[in-house]
């Protein structure tokens, strides 16, 4: 059996009965474990009317800039993607659609010249541009349809090695982040492996932490998760597991990689930087300019949320500049004169910053702090400016 406490993502009692009929129906269904038809970022459009595009490659600046420069020449509507970046490894399941039809890419052909051209881009140097020498290859696979996108990122991820070196030293601003805390210990007397991870609470982290265990081949048995951790907002969870083959944990070398695996997995989706929401009318190539613009900015995405639902497209990017360092002002200035006519919400650091312009035109709104130098940064640059809470 079974019990969650649960609250809804603004820390609130889930109240609204069609949310608690739905997940009532979900988990009562037989099959409530099949991939859902819906985009799993968060989209309307059924999978099966997409080709997905799976990346994996060297992350540099400006790499989401090409792959979408690249979909933009091919005349592909981007519908919805998710990307992901760790350890110098990058990560994207992406659906696209026919331009001109809105139906998916079907021509062998085309799909021919796609991943080609798409393998270059994910190919890069060899290098990712830290000089640290990375080998490995990257891969672009194309296919009609697609599963849960947060799903194939854990596990593309995994599968390109991206756990290799957590737990090492890393120079840089990655260094510097939090790490979550994970402790592997035997069981003897009931045969489990003990795995205790302590880190920094967010949302889907009890996903994140999940696929990792189930992607290593490990069986929960028992399972303790306690998100209540005052001010600090640290996550507690202990786990009694074994493997598929029934034995625990059998040596130091596999349980060093658990290890290295969970503290992957919690520190993929953990962003730090500059939270950046744009929402504006969908049109072709939108995407492709967006990302150019901050190429040219001297901007790093991070990971990104691409969605488009009824003509409207709402993208999430956490940035930073090309050196892994926080965004200045300047930079931010530069992207509010380029970006245009777009409704855009910033987050940095846990703190939120709100502005309202009346129209494109107008300057930045009253308050005082971070309102009020934020604003003056974008002033005259942006439809709207408003507040994201912090999930921190």
């Amino acid at each position: 059996m079974d019990v969650f406490n649960v609250t809804d993502q603004d820390g609130n009692k889930v109240q609204n009965k069609e949310v608690t009929d739905c997940i009532k129906k979900c988990l009562e269904s037989e099959d409530y474990l099949v991939p859902p038809a819906t985009s799993p970022a968060g989209g309307a459009a059924p999978s099966e009317e997409t080709t997905c595009i799976e990346l994996t490659g060297t992350d540099r600046p400006g790499l989401l800039s090409e792959v979408c420069a690249v979909l933009a020449s091919l005349r592909c509507n981007i519908v919805n993607a998710e990307v992901w970046t760790h350890d110098r490894r990058a990560a994207a399941v992406i659906q696209i659609t026919d331009e001109a039809t809105g139906l998916p890419v079907r021509d062998g052909g085309r799909l021919s010249q796609l991943q080609e051209l798409l393998g270059n881009v994910m190919q890069g140097d060899g290098d990712g541009g830290g000089g640290g020498g990375d080998s490995r290859k990257g891969s672009t696979v194309v296919s009609l349809g697609a599963a849960n996108a947060e799903r194939r990122l854990h596990r593309l991820m995994l599968d390109d090695g991206d756990a290799g070196r957590c737990g090492e030293e890393r120079g840089g601003v990655a260094a510097a982040k939090a790490k979550a805390k994970v402790v592997v210990m035997d069981c003897t007397e009931r045969r489990y492996t003990v795995v205790i991870l302590r880190c920094r609470d967010r949302p889907r982290l009890l996903f994140d932490t999940l696929c990792a265990l189930t992607d290593l081949h490990y069986v929960v048995f028992h399972g303790t998760v306690d998100a209540e951790g005052g001010s600090a907002k640290e996550a507690y969870q202990e786990y009694y597991v074994r493997h598929v083959d029934g034995h625990p944990v059998r040596c130091d070398a596999e349980r060093l990689r658990l290890v290295r695996c969970l503290e992957a997995a919690v520190e993929r989706r953990a962003s730090d930087g500059l939270e950046l929401e744009v929402k504006t009318e969908d049109r072709a190539g939108l995407l492709s300019e967006i990302t150019r613009v901050f190429r040219e900015n001297s901007l790093s995405i991070i990971r990104a949320v691409i969605t488009t639902k009824d003509g409207e497209a709402d993208d999430t990017f956490y940035v930073s500049d090309a050196y892994g360092n926080p965004v200045d002002g300047k930079a931010m200035e530069a992207l509010g004169e380029q970006l245009g006519h777009v409704v855009l919400r910033v987050k940095s650091n846990g703190r939120a910053a709100i502005n309202r312009a009346e129209d494109s035109g107008g300057g930045g709104g009253g308050g005082g702090g971070a309102a009020s130098i934020i604003g003056n940064l974008l002033k005259g640059s942006f439809q709207g400016f408003r507040l994201i809470r912090s999930y921190s």
